[in-house]
């Protein structure tokens, strides 16, 4: 008898489904098939998921491989993340892959068993300079800028957390300083062109109020954000449900009111007046100031290394962000066309500079899916001083590369506001796996140095490292890239400095 009810509810039910279908507008496909068109929206809905466990093989799935999310999962929880029984690549038809060349003999080299893995930046940052508050970053791998807003509270305090255990600073983002990044990390601060948290009540900065912010938190130095890879060039709009009392207070916002932010800064409209920016930035603060850009044009860098050569004004670092950044969300031809892919536009920052012999003046960032191994090695030795990691740290505190970021629906509670789904985020334990992997990736990057001979990865040469092409050539970076001799390498004084350092012959 329960089994009839339970059966013609069902029936029941299915029918003003398919009477729903027949009589609705909207959808061509479930006017035309009632109730089985459904089938084609959930495998929609679920085709991320299908694609990443059954569909694909363990090296083609895109942003992140499954061998790469592999790699960062283990990694973070201190498993074993070796492979066995020998690489799945196709290492002889691999077109474009690079290859590291190992050498036979080496010089000094560090010891490879301290559990934090050390390994500080080859340069001071704002030392050339001359900044009050020069300082030699304690690691070469940071958290990316990623801010409050677009990332829950309890993921942004589980990677500040993280950052602080291993050594790492962390970039807040655009989104402002706000109470999740005071969990002990030191701070970069990105000031986008909203200028949240330092800005008047008309959108317009506020230096006043950016003073107040480095003055109260551990901020070591001051990112100005042109553009990013995941949108460059474009601005975006805040909608006013999003802004809540906490975020309005932090951002410097009305509670409840739509906040556009514009594609281009209002306190600067060209490099002449940028690096007027920034020299008062760091005349007032005393903390060494960088911009981040995506690369598009390239009279943009040729200017501005043409300024710098003059020396009395300067950035004291550029973080390059790839075209294939990816932690915000942006229209398909933003994601996918606009802005040059991280080698290539690296690659021409770095001529520009290297061209006017400025390459030590300044120190090199990168980010871009740079937080594995290979990818890393890479940019050290096309002359990055440190890099910056954001997909790769959400991986590592539990994010399932759902793809979902732009929705609010995140199942693991990392990119989103809903306070339900952010409860599955523990920041305690979640820090450690943070502050695991950002250690393990340096370790990964030590070994791979000295298995290249030197002692840290800012000697790797773009000689080094060679890129197949089908499975007839191979060309090194500076092939490739167009890069003269003693590009990509560091000067004599900041080579001798790192080495002695991290082989111990020297008490700085």
């Amino acid at each position: 008898m329960q089994a009839r009810k339970i059966g013609a509810a069902a029936a029941a039910a299915v029918a003003v489904l398919a009477a729903r279908d027949l009589v609705q507008k909207k959808h061509a496909l479930l006017r035309n098939f009632p109730v089985l068109g459904h089938a084609r929206y959930l495998l929609e809905t679920v085709g991320p998921e299908l694609r990443q466990y059954i569909v694909t093989s363990n090296e083609e799935e895109r942003p992140f491989s499954r061998d790469q999310r592999s790699w960062i999962y283990a990694s973070a929880k201190e498993e074993n993340n070796y492979f066995g029984f020998g690489t799945e690549v196709d290492v002889a038809g691999a077109q474009g892959r690079a290859y590291l060349k190992q050498r036979t003999f080496a010089g000094p080299l560090p010891d490879g068993h301290d559990p934090q893995a050390p390994l500080p930046s080859a340069k001071v940052l704002g030392g050339p300079r001359g900044r009050a508050k020069a300082f030699r970053p304690g690691s070469v791998v940071n958290i990316s800028a990623m801010s409050f807003g677009s990332l829950s509270g309890a993921a942004i305090t589980a990677l500040n957390k993280g950052a602080a255990q291993a050594g790492a600073m962390h970039n807040t983002g655009e989104g402002g300083l706000s109470p999740y990044h005071r969990s002990g990390a030191d701070l970069v601060l990105q000031l986008g062109t909203s200028y949240f948290g330092c800005r008047n009540e008309d959108g317009s900065f506020d230096l006043g109020r950016l003073k107040d912010v480095v003055a109260g938190a551990p901020v070591r130095a001051i990112e100005i954000k042109l553009s990013q890879g995941a949108k460059p060039g474009l601005g975006g709009m805040l909608p006013g449900a999003k802004v809540t009392p906490e975020i309005a207070a932090i951002r410097g916002i009305p509670v409840g009111k739509d906040c556009a932010s514009p594609s281009r800064h209002s306190a600067f409209g060209d490099v002449d007046s940028m690096l007027d920016f920034v020299e008062l930035l760091a005349a007032e603060t005393g903390v060494p100031v960088g911009i981040k850009s995506a690369v598009g044009e390239q009279d943009f860098w040729q200017e501005l290394a043409a300024l710098m050569a003059r020396g009395d004004r300067g950035v004291d670092f550029v973080t390059v962000d790839g075209g294939e950044g990816g932690t915000g969300a942006a229209p398909r031809i933003f994601a996918d066309s606009v802005s040059l892919p991280f080698r290539m536009g690296f690659s021409r920052v770095y001529g520009t500079f290297a061209e006017l012999g400025l390459t030590d003046e300044l120190t090199f960032i990168g980010s871009g899916k740079l937080g594995l191994p290979e990818n890393a090695a890479v940019a050290f030795a096309l002359g990055a001083d440190m890099i910056n990691v954001a997909r790769e740290a959400m991986l590592s505190i539990g994010c399932i590369q759902a793809q979902k970021c732009h929705t609010d629906k995140c199942p693991t509670g990392i990119a989103t506001q809903n306070p339900w789904l952010a409860r599955g985020v523990d920041p305690a334990s979640k820090s450690t796996r943070a502050a695991v992997y950002l250690r393990t990736l340096r370790r990964e990057l030590a070994k791979v140095s000295s298995a290249l001979g030197v002692a840290h990865p800012s000697l790797i040469t773009p000689d080094d490292i060679e890129v197949l092409n089908g499975d007839y050539e191979a060309r090194t970076l500076a092939g490739v890239y167009g890069y003269k001799e003693d590009w990509g390498r560091l000067g004599p004084e900041p080579a001798a400095e790192i080495t002695a350092l991290m082989t111990g012959s020297s008490s700085r």
